[in-house]
């Protein structure tokens, strides 16, 4: 099939010597795809014959985006929370108890037809692609049934019994460690490919370094690839430990010393910096500068983080006008970091990017170019392609 009359496709394949060109646009551009397999693309002149054809009608064509950051199932409502926050009520990850109470009460259904419904959503805003992760069960029948939900709708699943500490064991925190780095993860282990840990000794729900790595290096143990969110309410142990863990990802990264900075520079080809603005936005909280973190040489994602307490958005548009707008990166650089980036934190070669012989992963943006990402923040231009 030949897709035609694309205004401008977006590959995020190009050399890489500025965003600019690493986004690998191809103006007045056309399209061959057999079987989900791009057989072919360049200037619309230069097109071969095809079987059939479909026209884009002037539109725009970028890789589908990499949704490398979520909590996507999960029950109940932190509505209230949120209207909390936004007078002045700070976030310490307490709230993940209400969501973790409603989430065990839920039916294996319900818990189906709400993920199905969020990945739907993605899909209309341009998603192809997302990670899952489990952490709102936090005992081990939960977090199993978790991790194989997510399993039945990405490979992308993340086991996240790190998520905090429950209430149950709250008064023996070193008994739940115990528990998620043998009988829990034992159980979720078959269904995950990722390993996770909520590093945040600012929170006294969360973990500590010396907690986190326990987590971490018995996920790695068990033939798990490791992921960290670090560094999010406060400087902490996050980055150093996922530096020193080879982790694909460390995510929020919203308060960095130089010394964390130094640390993912050394570390770009096996370390991705993934920011979640979504999480700022909806916190009220400083945004990541990823301005700083792009000047020195990190590798950079960006992601949503959608999850029922500091950030119920899926929308990855939504992510890359904030980052423009609140972390000072230009579109180029936050499309290729919802694209190419994610995907890099994921450890995906052929997602993120549009090139012949890989898949047909794509997004359609109902405007004459990329920009429009940005320029038009709240306006629903993008969809995946097919959808």
């Amino acid at each position: 099939m030949l897709i035609a009359d694309i205004a401008e496709l977006v590959t995020c394949d190009g050399p890489g010597e500025t965003a600019e060109s690493a986004l690998g646009i191809i103006g007045d551009a056309a399209l061959i795809h057999q079987h989900g397999e791009v057989v072919w693309l360049g200037p619309a002149t230069e097109a071969p014959a095809a079987d059939r054809a479909v026209s884009l009608r002037g539109r725009t064509m970028v890789p589908g985006f990499v949704d490398s950051h979520t909590h996507l199932i999960f029950a109940g409502d932190r509505s209230a929370e949120f209207a909390a926050r936004m007078t002045g009520v700070p976030y310490d990850g307490g709230g993940i108890a209400t969501t973790v109470a409603a989430t065990r009460a839920a039916t294996d259904e319900q818990l189906r037809d709400l993920l199905h419904a969020r990945l739907a959503e993605l899909r209309r805003q341009g998603t192809t692609t997302v990670e899952v992760k489990s952490g709102y069960g936090l005992d081990v029948a939960a977090e199993s049934r978790l991790v194989g939900l997510a399993r039945e709708v990405t490979d992308e699943v993340t086991y996240l019994g790190g998520h905090v500490v429950p209430a149950e064991y709250r008064s023996d925190r070193a008994a739940y460690v115990d528990l998620v780095t043998t009988e829990m993860l034992r159980a979720c282990a078959p269904h995950a490919r990722w390993v996770d840990v909520f590093c945040e000794p600012a929170s006294a729900h969360a973990f500590d370094g010396d907690e986190a790595r326990a987590i971490l290096t018995a996920g790695m143990a068990a033939g798990l690839l490791p992921r960290v969110h670090g560094n999010q309410l406060a400087p902490g142990p996050g980055v150093q430990l996922a530096v020193e863990l080879r982790a694909a990802s460390v995510d929020h990264c919203t308060y960095l010393t130089d010394a964390d900075v130094d640390a993912l520079v050394g570390a770009a080809d096996t370390t991705v910096a993934t920011l979640l603005p979504g999480v700022e936005f909806s916190t009220r909280s400083p945004y990541p500068d990823a301005r700083r973190l792009i000047d020195a040489g990190v590798s950079v994602a960006i992601a949503s983080d959608c999850n029922p307490g500091t950030c119920y958005s899926n929308a990855m548009p939504f992510m890359i006008a904030l980052a423009v707008r609140e972390m000072r990166m230009t579109p180029a650089e936050a499309l290729l970091a919802a694209t190419r980036g994610a995907a890099k934190s994921l450890r995906r070669t052929t997602i993120g990017r549009l090139a012949v012989g890989g898949p047909l992963d794509a997004a359609v943006v109902d405007a004459p170019s990329y920009l429009h990402l940005a320029y038009r923040p709240g306006v629903p231009i993008v969809r995946a392609f097919g959808v």
